[in-house]
């Protein structure tokens, strides 16, 4: 299966996620805010997966808009380790609102093509 840039760049983005909790909880400890991002985080891409692989084009948008819900959580842990001074991971913030532009556009376009069809 050749990857799609919506699965690479969110598959990337669970990696990136996973080493930065990794030197944070080795570094401070903290495994609240690390273990809700690493579950947020590495869901993603595991949701868009699942969507090329779905049933149909209901399931299929489904499992984008999962995906969708998972990534604009992530920005939320990601914004509060920034803001509570945990780490400086505004790269990783600019990574996932990329890939939530990118799976809003999907969306939007699998609806339109079902209308179309």
């Amino acid at each position: 299966m050749t990857e799609s840039p919506l699965m690479t760049k969110s598959k990337q983005l669970a990696l990136d996620i996973i080493q930065l909790c990794k030197i944070i909880k080795l570094q401070t400890k903290e495994s609240v805010l690390t273990n809700q991002l690493l579950r947020s985080g590495t869901s993603i891409g595991a949701n868009i997966r699942e969507a090329f692989f779905a049933h149909s084009k209901a399931d299929f948008i489904a499992k984008l808009q999962i995906a969708l819900k998972e990534c604009s959580e992530t920005e939320y842990w990601i914004e509060l380790m920034i803001e509570s001074n945990l780490c400086d991971a505004k790269q990783l913030l600019s990574e996932c609102s990329e890939i939530k532009r990118m799976l809003i556009a999907s969306i939007n376009t699998a609806k339109n093509n079902s209308r179309l069809a």
